[in-house]
C-alpha cells in the first residue's frame, strides 16, 4: 500500500504523539539504601514499579564498576559512587510518596555511610531526584519520617538528597541478583518505624517462648524470595513436635538473641528464650534437619542412628514403649512426617520394631554394604535420616522393615 508524503508525515506525527501519551505516566528516581541486591528486589515487588535497575551514581574521578568502588582506597572517599537502584514507576499506579515511604521504611537512614555490616561510602543512603517537583515531595516525606524517628528514639537522617547527575548500570551479574542466587538471604536493616501506624504489627507476646524449645524464623517485613523459598521447601511441610514460630527483627523483645537479625531468613534454635545456635540465610531441608537433629536429639543414641547410620540397642526403652502402642502411626522424629502404620506392624522377636510396609511415599531405599554385609537401607524421604533396613523374611512372604524406635514418635489414630 502506497501513501503520499503528507499522509506519511501525519501518521508519524500521530505515532509520536501516541507514544508520548503512552510513556508520560512513567517517571524515574534513583535511590540508594545500602547493598542494591535486596533493594532492587524490594522495588520490583511494588505494584506500579515498571523496572528496577541496579547501578552506580553520584560519583566522579573513579571508574563506576563494582571492583573499583569496593577498593580500600575508594570506599571511604566522598567522591565514591553509591550503590543505587534506578526505579521506573507508573505514577498512575504508585505515587512518588509511596515509593519514598518504602525507601525509608526498608533501611536505616540514620546510619552514615553504612547499612549493617556493609561499611563504606558506596553504601550511603541517598535520594537522587530528576526534577524540582520530586524534590518538594522528597523534602516533605523526609521531614515527616524524621519526626517519627525522633519519637522512636532514633537520631538524625543522614540521607543525601541531591539532583541526579549520573547513573551507570551495574554489571549484568548484579541485575536480579537475588533471583539468580536462590541460596542466600535478604538484608533487612529497617528500623521498624513506619509512616502509617496501621502498618505496625500489634505488640508481640513472647512469654510463651521463654519455656521449652522453639524454632524461630526471622522473617522479612517486606517480600523476601529467600524467606518464601524456605517456607515452600521446608516450613510448609514441617509437622515436627518442636513449634516453628515466625518473627520479624523488631518482634524479639524478651528473647536472648546473639546472632545479628538483619539477614532474612535467619533460623534460630531457641531454648527457654535463649538462642542455642542459628543459621543466617536460606536453609534447605537437609541443612535444616541436621540443625534440628543437633537441637532436638543432642548427643544421644537417636542422633547416632539418624545421622551416623547407628542401630538401637536390642529391646531398647523406646522399643518396649512402641511395640504395643494402640492404633496409630509412627512419624519421623524430626519432621513429623508419617512413616509407618500400626496396621502394618508385627512382632518379629528381633528386638526392633518390625513392619511389612512403610506408608506410601514416605521412605526410600539404598544399598548398604557396610560391615561386609549386603543389606538395603531405609531412609526417611522428608529428612534423609537413617531409619533401619528392610529384609525379605517377613510374614507370609512379605518384607520385614526392621526400624529403629529412637528416631520415631507415635501419634494415636484419633489425633491424626
Amino acid at each position: 500500500m502506497k501513501y503520499s508524503l503528507f499522509v506519511l508525515v501525519q501518521l508519524l506525527s500521530i505515532s509520536l504523539s501516541a507514544n508520548e501519551n503512552h510513556t508520560s505516566h512513567l517517571e524515574k528516581i534513583v535511590l540508594g539504601s545500602g547493598c542494591f541486591w535486596g533493594a532492587e528486589k524490594g522495588y520490583e515487588s511494588l505494584q506500579g514499579v515498571e523496572d528496577a535497575v541496579s547501578g552506580y551514581a553520584d560519583g566522579y574521578g573513579i571508574k563506576p564498576t563494582y571492583r573499583e568502588i569496593i577498593k580500600t582506597k575508594n570506599r571511604f572517599k566522598e567522591n565514591n559512587f553509591a550503590e543505587v537502584v534506578e526505579v521506573t514507576f507508573n505514577k498512575e499506579v504508585i505515587t512518588l510518596r509511596s515509593l519514598l515511604e518504602h525507601f525509608y521504611e526498608s533501611h536505616d537512614p540514620t546510619q552514615l555511610n553504612k547499612q549493617g555490616n556493609d561499611i563504606g561510602t558506596q553504601y550511603r543512603s541517598t535520594i537522587l531526584y530528576t526534577d524540582s517537583a520530586q524534590k518538594e515531595v522528597i523534602e516533605k516525606v523526609t521531614d515527616e519520617f524524621q519526626e517519627l524517628l525522633y519519637e522512636n528514639g532514633y537520631g538524625e537522617i543522614q540521607t543525601l538528597i541531591k539532583p541526579l547527575n549520573n547513573f551507570h548500570q551495574a554489571e549484568e551479574y548484579h541485575q536480579d541478583y537475588i533471583k539468580k542466587n536462590p541460596n542466600g538471604y535478604c538484608p533487612d536493616h529497617s528500623t521498624g518505624v513506619v509512616f502509617n501506624t496501621t502498618k505496625e504489627k500489634q505488640g508481640i507476646d513472647n512469654s510463651l517462648l521463654l519455656e521449652g524449645k522453639f524454632i524461630l524464623v526471622i522473617d522479612s517485613q517486606d517480600y523476601c524470595p529467600y524467606c518464601e523459598k524456605f517456607k515452600q521447601d521446608v516450613a510448609n511441610d514441617y509437622k515436627g513436635s518442636i513449634p516453628l514460630i515466625y518473627r520479624t527483627a523488631i518482634e524479639l523483645d524478651g528473647l536472648e538473641i546473639k546472632t545479628p537479625t538483619w539477614a532474612t531468613p535467619t533460623i534460630i534454635f531457641l531454648e527457654d528464650g535463649t538462642e542455642k545456635f542459628s543459621y543466617q540465610g536460606y536453609m534447605n531441608a537437609e541443612l535444616f534437619y541436621k540443625g534440628l537433629g543437633k537441637f532436638k536429639l543432642g548427643n544421644t543414641e537417636a542422633y547416632d542412628v539418624a545421622f551416623n547410620q547407628g542401630t538401637d540397642a536390642r529391646f531398647c526403652k523406646e522399643y518396649e514403649i512402641f511395640k504395643n502402642t494402640p492404633d496409630g502411626i509412627f512419624v519421623d522424629k524430626l519432621s513429623g512426617a508419617p512413616l509407618f502404620d500400626t496396621k502394618d506392624r508385627f512382632v518379629s522377636r528381633s528386638g526392633w520394631l518390625s513392619f511389612t510396609a512403610p506408608i506410601p511415599n514416605s521412605t526410600y531405599e539404598l544399598p548398604d554394604n557396610s560391615y561386609g554385609m549386603r543389606r538395603t537401607e531405609v531412609k526417611s524421604l522428608s529428612t534423609n535420616i537413617h531409619l533401619g533396613h528392610v529384609f525379605d523374611d517377613g510374614p507370609n512372604g512379605m518384607p520385614r522393615y526392621c526400624i529403629n524406635a529412637t528416631v520415631l514418635e507415635f501419634i494415636p489414630r484419633e489425633s491424626v
